[in-house]
């Protein structure tokens, strides 16, 4: 169901929101209007904003859930500032939500949660659907959803309760309407997940779907449709997919490029535990997946993998890595390869573990006891998590050596458009073992990259004693103080001769200028917006992000004495910002935001356009 582009307003590119109840299914409404729109297909960036409380009370501010997306006919790195349009299912999501719809935005609200206990509970004291300041900042479009929508299943066996979980839908039906979003995705979807188990509910969710797209289409009350057209794609496979899945996905292609099986340990924990379920699913690939006791026994079952001969990788958040920092001193020590994944939330303790933040960068320079220095990667998209995992994998093999990869859980939940890579476009990891055929020294190293030759343990000629205690070069126990400050010197030259593989920077812009912007993970897509639309207007502005944030980029240094200012926004205090100072003596200026909720582009450009302008 393909409408046509006659009475469409057209428009490059537009903001979504849908809010309501954490029990109104606002994340399934709206990854079924991203998923829509990927097959038009449209660029895409989305943000699903939950609450941290399993189940809050109903109608309340504290239990609103939302989703937000971004799709277009040109590039789209951001879920987007505001949103055009604001689907608000009951008073409590739009007083949380309203102050960020654009002026002169769509505003669709049902208005039969709009009861004096509702709005109470979203402390109105009267109906702002009425007001008329609400009425002329936007387009307001009160449709009775609830009621709609069990009248179009006046026919349906199911239940009056049953009949009103179907709002959604109907909601979801309208916006499509409004949007010329065909149908066919979601009848697909309604289909696949319930016409087996359960038909009267495919069918009546169907007919729902129905009902509030042909609604818009009898209706006179709506002023304007828009559409978006189809953007231009490079040729390729093509799906949409999330921070987690494509992590997940970057884990097993990294093992398998590698020639080792992969073995993912991990304790439940917002946001990163979609990781583990996503591996679980990958046992035809020979993934081993191990939900431990706790974060301690996680990491201590994926260490033990990485000495047995696979690649153990686990998965956590903050919380989590605080927990796990002993055994990763003990993984520095031996010097054995093993990936731990921090999807980062807003902290400290249980802090705002369904909120994003950058703020655990100093936990992973420097968060462990002793010196133990250790390889630290960032990812900076939802897809660009899979590049960051296989990276990841290859610097662990490599370099013989703990590796922390960053994500952050606004990366993790949200997502985006990914093209397929060929496999054959991969990389190869050549990490061997040791030759059993020759003699074997525990702690000999490869002259270019520092690193020790793994022997798997229990073959004959190749017995070999590892433990965290200091060993000398052969690995014998040793308490020699000359021989502590050699091994702990070839430690850290080991993690600096990563930089060898560390490809230059990435620059948006040209390499010198009045000011340079930097980020790390997912500040990228702010950041790049942001600059790119600057230079537009003639701006002498650049911006760069960087993955490698330990060791630093060859060619940071020099990058750095090309720009007058740098500026660098982060979901922290500053932490990067002091990293550079101090080690490039250059006068950055941060600009931090701990808020739980990742950058909008128009505050970085307003900073950016201050700072030039002083």
């Amino acid at each position: 169901m393909t409408p046509s582009t006659r009475g469409f307003r057209e428009m490059k590119s537009v903001v979504v929101r849908f809010a309501g109840d954490s029990g109104d299914g606002m994340q399934i409404v709206g990854e079924r209007f991203t998923d829509t729109s990927v097959t038009v297909p449209n660029a895409i960036a989305t943000f699903p904003d939950y609450p941290a409380e399993i189940r809050a009370p109903i109608g309340t501010i504290a239990g609103v859930s939302a989703f937000q997306v971004h799709f277009g006919s040109v590039t789209v790195l951001t879920p987007g500032d505001e949103p055009d349009s604001l689907v608000a299912m009951n008073p409590a999501a739009l007083a949380v939500h309203l102050m960020d719809l654009v002026e002169g935005g769509l505003l669709i609200a049902n208005s039969a949660a709009f009861t004096p206990e509702n709005l109470a509970m979203a402390g109105y004291t009267s109906n702002p659907l009425d007001d008329p300041a609400i009425q002329k900042k936007y387009e307001v479009l009160p449709l009775d959803i609830s009621g709609l929508a069990v009248e179009s299943l006046k026919e349906s066996p199911l239940t009056m309760k049953e009949k009103l979980r179907t709002k959604n839908f109907f909601a979801l039906g309208f916006t499509y309407w409004v949007y010329g979003r065909p149908l066919e995705p979601t009848i697909d979807y309604i289909n696949s997940k319930w016409a087996q188990k359960a038909p009267d509910l495919a069918e009546a969710n169907i007919r729902v779907l129905k009902a509030g797209y042909f609604l818009g289409e009898t209706t006179e009350t709506t002023r304007n449709r828009y559409m978006v057209a189809r953007a231009e794609v490079a040729p390729g496979t093509y799906r949409k997919i999330s921070g987690n899945e494509a992590l997940a996905l970057g884990l097993i292609a990294g093992a398998k490029k590698a020639g080792r099986d992969l073995l993912f340990s991990g304790y439940p924990i917002t946001p990163a535990s979609s990781i583990l379920e996503t591996l679980a699913g990958y046992k035809h690939f020979g993934v081993k997946t191990v939900q431990a006791e706790d974060e301690i026994a996680a990491i201590g079952v994926a260490l033990g993998a990485s000495f047995a001969g696979q690649i153990g990788v686990t998965g956590t958040s903050g919380p989590g890595m605080c927990l796990k920092s002993e055994f990763i001193g003990l993984a520095i020590s031996t010097e054995l390869p093993l990936v731990i994944v921090n999807v980062q939330r807003g902290g400290p303790s249980t802090g705002l573990p369904t909120k994003t933040e950058q703020s655990d960068l100093l936990q992973a320079l420097y968060g462990r006891h002793g010196e133990s220095p250790l390889p630290v990667v960032a990812a900076n998209s939802p897809s660009d998590c899979f590049r960051a995992a296989f990276e990841a994998i290859r610097i662990a093999l490599e370099y013989s050596t703990p590796v922390i990869l960053l994500s952050d859980g606004y990366l993790a939940n949200g997502s985006e458009p990914w093209k397929v890579p060929d496999e054959a476009s991969l990389p190869e990891i050549c990490k061997p073992f040791a030759d059993p055929s020759k003699p074997y020294v525990t702690f000999a190293r490869d002259p270019e990259t520092l690193a020790r030759t793994q022997a798997i343990p229990g073959q004959p000629g190749l017995e070999h004693r590892l433990g965290g205690l200091e060993k000398d070069g052969k690995g014998n126990i040793s308490y020699d103080s000359d021989n502590h400050s050699e091994m702990t010197r070839l430690r850290a030259a080991k993690v600096e001769a990563v930089a060898k593989s560390i490809p230059p920077l990435n620059v948006t812009g040209e390499r010198n200028g009045k000011m340079l912007v930097i980020g790390w993970g997912g500040t990228h897509g702010a950041i790049t917006s942001a600059v790119e639309s600057l230079r537009l207007e003639g701006f002498e502005v650049s911006s760069t992000n960087i993955r490698y944030l330990n060791p630093l980029p060859p060619d940071l240094g020099e990058l750095l004495k090309g720009f007058d200012k740098v500026l660098i926004p982060e979901l922290n205090s500053g932490q990067l910002c002091m990293i550079l100072r101090a080690h490039y003596l250059v006068d950055a200026i941060s600009m931090p935001k701990i808020m739980g909720r990742p950058f909008k582009v128009s505050e970085i450009r307003e900073r950016i356009l201050q700072l030039i302008n002083d």
